[in-house]
């Protein structure tokens, strides 16, 4: 049997059998670790710049929330198109045009003159958004060696972990000092620059096998999956309805000075970044445990926020256990969408971003709907109802297969080796014939390979 001649053998080489060197192997992930960051900082940065975006545009917070909210709802909706409409075009080109699209909108975010302007440039962050997180998750199994594969796979969804929990304190603190214009400027050029990264860094990576329409209807057949889907919008739509206005609720419910608001939103950022890789490596083992612990933090910690009021310092600590709780929801929940869906990562994955933005976006216009007819008080306990609805959707139902993500991995390699090799018609034939071919009576019964017991 020979290897498809242009397609990337997942186990570290390129096309034409050219092993590819380690150096340049990580280098591609470090690029695609660069994507998802880009992307995901992107739709969070509004989140805590929604206070001087509604001034300076004169609508109120609840309307500026829009733009999280809308952005989340394109990227929902772009995740399960993205990769059937890029077809069987190089992985390496469409990223890189994503990031490049990435940055024309955050220019059109950071001069735009009025909210439809910007909602405008937000509809651009969507399609880019979905994109990036259908396709980056899947490559890294085509860059680096079996035994390296965990390690790229949590450096690429590291990306978006780190993204969520550091992106708003970073865009609040450019905001502060230098207004919220100079916050989408920055993200605009680092958008650039990550273009660039994939152009220079990722190998060519040509379709390996692209999605089709039917894929996605039939992998929600899987209970496990689906199941997973559920809790994950629960989850998540309930931290967004909440965390959408945690800048008001620091200032307005817990008497945080504006000024300070930034310092602990970038401590709330630093708890989630160890949330991240500890939640990570554990939910490897055991993912069920793992985001039953979690959803019960969010539930509770925005429990006690909401209980708090003017106590600063039982707020902040509140603030910074949701954050290390939240920071680990991302990487957790694509350790259970491995493990239900091993052999179908891209169809998968482009499933979790658009259940994950989808709830993004839900949970931005309900804590919108919520801040505008209601106590502030009320987007937190909203917040912490729909935390624990996730906790006990997911409490019923067994862990997929409750295998370790390298197993999981592994296979994914084994079926992606077997797929892309390419079976002669003369050899074909010689199965068939093989397989039809009558047998002696003490042969026994076959193995599923043709091979009597025992051998």
């Amino acid at each position: 049997m020979t290897e498809t001649p242009t397609r990337v053998d997942p186990r570290g080489h390129e096309p034409g059998g050219r092993e590819r060197t380690p150096l340049r192997a990580w280098l591609g992930v470090a690029s695609l670790t660069s994507a998802t960051f880009a992307v995901t900082a992107a739709e969070m940065l509004p989140v805590g710049l929604l206070t001087p975006v509604g001034g300076s545009l004169d609508v109120s917070e609840g309307s500026a929330g829009l733009t999280v909210s809308l952005t989340g709802i394109v990227a929902a909706l772009a995740a399960p198109l993205v990769p059937p409409a890029a077809g069987r075009l190089d992985r390496r080109t469409v990223l890189a045009a994503l990031a490049l699209l990435l940055a024309a909108a955050n220019t059109l975010s950071a001069t735009a003159p009025s909210l439809t302007v910007l909602l405008m440039a937000r509809v651009l962050v969507g399609v880019a958004l979905g994109g990036v997180w259908a396709l980056a998750a899947t490559l890294p199994v085509r860059l680096v060696p079996q035994r390296s594969l965990s390690t790229a796979l949590a450096a690429v969804f590291g990306g978006i972990g780190l993204a969520s929990v550091l992106a708003v304190p970073a865009g609040t603190m450019l905001g502060e000092a230098f207004g919220w214009r100079a916050a989408f400027g920055a993200a605009a050029g680092l958008s650039a620059a990550v273009a660039v990264a994939l152009a220079l860094l990722l190998p060519a990576l040509p379709a390996d096998r692209p999605v089709r329409p039917g894929t996605l209807p039939r992998l929600l057949r899987n209970p496990r999956l689906r199941t997973g889907f559920v809790f994950l919008a629960l989850l998540v739509t309930g931290h967004f309805a909440a965390y959408t206005y945690v800048r008001p609720v620091l200032e307005q419910l817990s008497g945080v000075a504006p000024a300070l608001v930034g310092v602990l939103l970038l401590a709330y950022g630093a708890a989630g970044v160890a949330g991240n890789f500890a939640a990570g490596a554990r939910a490897a083992r055991w993912p069920k445990s793992t985001l039953l612990t979690l959803a019960g933090g969010i539930a509770v910690t925005t429990l006690l926020l909401a209980a708090a009021g003017p106590a600063t310092g039982a707020a902040v600590a509140a603030l910074l256990l949701w954050g290390l709780a939240y920071g680990g929801v991302s990487v957790s929940s694509q350790s259970w969408v491995l493990a239900a869906a091993p052999l179908e990562r891209e169809a998968a994955g482009a499933l979790f971003a658009s259940v994950f933005n989808a709830a993004i976006a839900l949970g931005a216009f309900l804590g919108g709907r919520v801040v505008d007819a209601a106590p502030l008080r009320s987007v937190l306990l909203v917040g912490a109802a729909l935390a624990a609805c996730a906790s006990v959707v997911l409490a019923f139902v067994r862990a997929p297969a409750g295998r370790q993500q390298e197993t999981v991995q592994q296979e994914t390699v084994q079926q992606e080796t077997v797929q892309q090799e390419t079976v002669r018609p003369e050899d074909a034939g010689a199965r068939r014939a093989a397989w039809t071919a009558p047998r002696p009576a003490h042969a026994g019964a076959a193995e599923p390979h043709g091979k009597p017991h025992g051998q």
